[in-house]
């Protein structure tokens, strides 16, 4: 499978955190979900392979060139939206097109107003005075406006309503509907993922923890319920992480089927995406 994104053995340290030898491919065609807590490692991962950080030690490729020597090739073929908007909240739609006309050489103009009505976006209203939803809309026609092959997406439903969420994801799922468009998103609202994300990569301390399809997250790992005394009876080496609540422990296991089969537990709860997270992190071995 051809990859729109290589990262291997990616490290980048700050003052009280390192990014430790992060190692990871994002199929054509393709939406790779991110997730992980605040400060787990997401946006420095996402501001490396845009070649906005400081110096990392590591290789990273975007469409099978290095994203450092090919930098401006790159970037013309790829729509970003990050938290932290480079655009002033003091232009219009009509500012943002005169602007992005002279940074793209494939910039649509008639792609982009067609979004700009498509999103019910008013013209001639500086960004400040719109909806957080609609600032994120902006954002997103103003990404993919220039006909990008990859969006990398940071927290990009992160404080919008439930309706505009639910907007926002279905661009994004026609955006890769031909196969040949990629995304790359970081979000920790995980049910978002759970809808649209072929691929979850889950990062915890600055370290990779998992890289999964959303089907086998969703459809093989389980958490099983138990009383101290049926934990006790359970090898460490069968299950991942466990947790200790008020009255039983949950326990959190790659493959139910062999569990079940193995200490015949016919009920075994099936896990959210965020369930996982949860105990990956708070849970102990």
């Amino acid at each position: 499978m051809e990859n729109v994104i290589e990262i291997k053995n990616l490290c980048k340290k700050y003052s009280g955190f390192e990014l430790k030898d992060i190692n990871l491919n994002v199929p054509k065609g393709m939406i790779m979900g991110l997730i992980g807590e605040n400060g787990a490692g997401k946006t420095t991962t996402i501001k490396a392979i845009l070649n906005v950080i400081n110096s990392y030690d590591g290789q990273i490729k975007v469409f099978g060139k290095d994203s450092k020597i090919y930098e401006k090739q790159i970037k013309e073929e790829i729509g970003v939206v990050l938290d932290d908007s480079f655009l002033s909240e003091y232009l219009t739609p009509c500012d943002i097109n005169k602007i992005m006309k002279k940074l793209y050489k494939n910039w649509d103009e008639k792609l982009y107003f067609r979004y700009i009505e498509e999103f019910k976006l008013p013209k001639d209203k500086i960004s400040k005075e719109y909806s957080s939803g609609m600032k994120m809309k902006l954002k997103i026609a103003t990404a993919i406006s220039h006909n990008p092959k990859l969006l990398i997406l940071d927290e990009p439903t992160a404080g919008l309503d439930p309706i505009a969420r639910n907007e926002i994801l279905d661009i994004f799922q026609d955006f890769i509907q031909d196969e040949e468009h990629s995304i790359l998103v970081s979000s920790h609202i995980t049910s978002d993922l759970e809808h649209i994300a072929d691929y979850i990569t889950f990062i915890n301390n600055g370290e990779i923890v998992l890289t999964k399809t959303r089907d086998e997250l969703l459809e093989n790992y389980g958490i099983v319920k138990c009383s101290k005394e049926e934990f006790e009876r359970i090898d460490k080496k069968d299950y991942i992480k466990c947790r200790k609540n008020r009255y039983e422990y949950d326990i959190l296991v790659e493959n139910k089927e062999d569990f079940k089969i193995k200490y015949d537990i016919q009920i075994i709860d099936k896990p959210s995406i965020e369930d996982i997270m949860v105990i990956y992190v708070k849970g102990e071995k």
